[in-house]
């Protein structure tokens, strides 16, 4: 069985006007929702030795994901205060706590690299290890967040060449149906080396493209929504499953819409089972 391996950040989101909190992390969201979808999958990254960092493990551990490289370094766990505009997620102050060290050293490179798929993302700090895992064989994709962040140049850049899969939540001029975004995705594969180039575009749903032509992908209407934090992390690991699945590209992004959906249906950022 093909299996995937997560490497960036982990953290706390508390929301402690509701006097909620849940373990996060774009790759820990993303892997939990792909293990959940059959995929096994390994987080490296490195946790606190405070009372939430042995909430991560013990949490990770319950889904099922191999922490053999999660380390544990002296110190508190990165946390986010979160906030609530009805069911849209607000951030508030982030404490970085032992993310502000991260290190992936070479022994993380090798344990990547041996996985049939690595994932990371704009805050994972993995940037710089994302070229070497690639160079060993291995698919890397890329969760590039907001495609009008203006540090994304610099991310691009650093990732030439590096990433099969980016993703992106387009938040520029034009809707999924015109040219700006085909232009957008266009540049990534074109420019940047990547096989496939994602975007979403929230209620429009999404549309790939893997350099010879566009593909859409719809949405599945939440009746119930709650918490739209975890949503585009959910929509990766449904895509990148399908990835390892040997799915078609709009069954990935199928998928992805799919458990996206489910997640927007709960609170936490993946559905925990009863």
């Amino acid at each position: 069985m093909k299996k995937a391996a997560g490497i960036g950040d982990n953290c706390i989101d508390d929301y402690t006007h509701l006097g909620r909190r849940y373990p996060t992390g774009n790759v820990v969201d993303t892997g939990v929702n792909m293990r959940k979808l059959g995929i096994p999958v390994s987080i490296i990254s490195t946790t606190g030795t405070d009372d939430n960092g042995r909430w991560m493990i013990e949490s990770l551990s319950r889904e099922g994901l191999d922490l053999s490289h999660l380390k544990v370094a002296e110190g508190k766990t990165a946390i986010t205060y979160m906030a609530l505009d009805e069911n849209d997620r607000v951030h508030g102050d982030y404490e970085e706590g032992v993310l502000e060290h991260i290190v992936f050293d070479d022994e993380d490179v090798r344990f990547a690299a041996e996985h049939d798929l690595v994932f990371t993302a704009f805050w994972g700090k993995a940037e710089h290890v994302m070229g070497k895992i690639h160079d060993r064989g291995t698919l890397t994709a890329f969760d590039y967040a907001t495609s009008n962040d203006p540090r994304l140049p610099a991310m691009l850049e650093a990732t030439r060449g590096a990433i099969d899969y980016g993703f992106f939540s387009y938040k520029g001029i034009g809707n999924r149906n015109g040219e700006e975004p085909r232009a957008f995705l266009r540049d990534k594969v074109t420019n940047h080396g990547m096989r496939v180039a994602v975007a979403t575009f929230g209620e429009q749903g999404s549309l790939a493209f893997d350099g010879e032509a566009f593909f859409e992908g719809g949405i599945y209407p939440q009746p119930h929504p709650v918490n739209t934090v975890g949503a585009g992390d959910a929509f990766i690991a449904g895509f990148l499953a399908g990835v390892l699945q040997d799915k078609d590209i709009p069954a990935c992004l199928d998928q992805g819409a799919r458990i996206a959906s489910e997640v927007v249906g709960v609170f936490e950022p993946w559905v925990i089972d009863a």
